[in-house]
């Protein structure tokens, strides 16, 4: 069975833009440094925007399955931990945000050789139908991040009589 993961009832919208402002701000400074190490030369901008988010954000995959109950989703996050990674939900949206460092040094003789590494993922996927945010359920097993997001119940329409006065 895989690893149960603690999912946020409730993404406050501050915590949500903060997370983005962050992401956007390691973007920025990378594709500055791209900038700078291309010799400073205007017209590429896209193309240095792009490198950076291509080296900073992974790609999260993610298959979204309606049934009549539920929405089930699966979403590929290998090599991130539960402790790595945070859902939130909404009545209308989820929200899958990861972050991981690793390094790694060596020392052979007089040689010595360090590397930092930092991988993130951030999501945020609009759903069709309204959920039940305080029945989502979440597991993380082989580096597949499996949901289940119950779905509200519609509203049903009701005739009413009118009575004259």
């Amino acid at each position: 069975m895989g690893e149960a993961i603690a999912v946020k009832r409730e993404l406050a919208p501050v915590s949500l833009l903060d997370r983005m402002n962050e992401v956007f701000d390691s973007i920025s400074r990378r594709a500055f440094e791209i900038f700078e190490h291309n010799g400073r030369f205007f017209g590429r901008e896209l193309d240095d925007w792009l490198q950076a988010e291509s080296e900073l954000l992974h790609p999260l995959h993610i298959k979204l399955t309606e049934t009549d109950g539920a929405l089930e989703v699966k979403a590929e996050v290998p090599g991130f931990s539960e402790k790595e990674l945070e859902i939130a939900v909404d009545p209308h949206r989820l929200t899958i945000t990861g972050k991981r460092e690793s390094k790694k040094e060596e020392k052979k003789g007089k040689t010595f050789y360090s590397e930092a590494c930092a991988d993130q993922i951030l999501r945020v996927v609009d759903l069709p139908t309204e959920i039940l945010t305080d029945k989502v359920t979440a597991t993380l097993k082989n580096g597949v991040l499996e949901l289940s997001l119950p779905k509200a119940a519609k509203p049903q329409a009701i005739r009413i009589q009118l009575k004259a006065a």
